[in-house]
């Protein structure tokens, strides 16, 4: 059930083309389904526009196959992230229909075609492929989530030319996703050459002293540039979560 369901369902009731009880019955599955591992939030995308998503990370595939039938039989499409190669065959071997990308890790089942929803384009910037990873998780929900998005890969300040050949992209995206690990400056430069929102990403990539992201997340929190807001270590979900709410509006 998301917002556009429950204006249907309601013009239905209007113009008695759904009786008040078989409608009844269908918001009664609202605002959440009990699973036996979890208490699925079927109302997420009536309250916020975006579903429930699922963290696959700790669960196992029976857990994650549980809550995927409670969404399914909700009549919900499901995302999971964090989801590595040995997950995804026993997840597939049970649901065929569930769809995986190597890359990023998401798994889903739903069209292979999502609306576009959002206004302009979402440009998620990787500052090397070793960040690649946690970029195309940013991509993945983005486009799960009814985004045009594009992806511009392997343009760190170690070769800024890269960076400055790709600035008429960056300047017609609508928002930006940057993902960056190292000493995390990546961020910083795109956001003093533009006027739009940057969403920061840092990851856990780099060496001793990058401290396993935690030191490109302290300078991104204090960037410069004062149109850059910062996500937590590794969260492409969460970049792509907010840059769909800024794109819708």
């Amino acid at each position: 059930m998301d917002a556009a369901r429950l204006r249907a369902l309601l013009e239905e009731v209007r113009d008695g083309r759904v009786d008040p009880e078989s409608a009844a019955d269908e918001l009664s599955r609202l605002p959440f389904v009990d699973t036996s591992v979890a208490r699925i939030d079927t109302h997420r995308a009536v309250r916020q526009g975006i579903p429930e998503v699922v963290y696959g990370m700790q669960k196992t595939p029976a857990q994650i196959l549980d809550i995927a039938r409670g969404l399914r039989n909700a009549g919900q499409d499901v995302m999971v992230t964090r989801v590595d190669g040995a997950k995804a065959e026993a997840l597939r071997q049970a649901m065929p229909e569930f769809v995986w990308d190597e890359v990023s890790q998401l798994a889903w089942i739903g069209p292979e075609e999502v609306p576009i929803r959002g206004k302009g384009t979402i440009v998620v910037v990787s500052a090397g492929s070793a960040d690649l990873p946690v970029a195309a998780e940013a991509v993945g929900v983005a486009r799960r989530f009814g985004n045009e998005v594009e992806l511009l890969q392997d343009v760190g300040v170690a070769g800024l030319h890269r960076l400055l050949a790709a600035l008429d992209q960056l300047r017609a995206a609508r928002v930006l996703i940057v993902v960056a690990g190292m000493e995390g400056a990546l961020p910083s430069v795109i956001g003093g050459l533009i006027d739009k929102p940057v969403i920061a990403v840092p990851t856990s990539i780099g060496y001793g002293a990058a401290l396993e992201g935690l030191t490109p997340l302290l300078g991104m929190l204090t960037s410069c540039a004062s149109n850059v807001t910062v996500v937590n270590i590794d969260n492409g979900f969460g970049a792509a979560h907010v840059a769909t709410l800024i794109n819708r509006l």
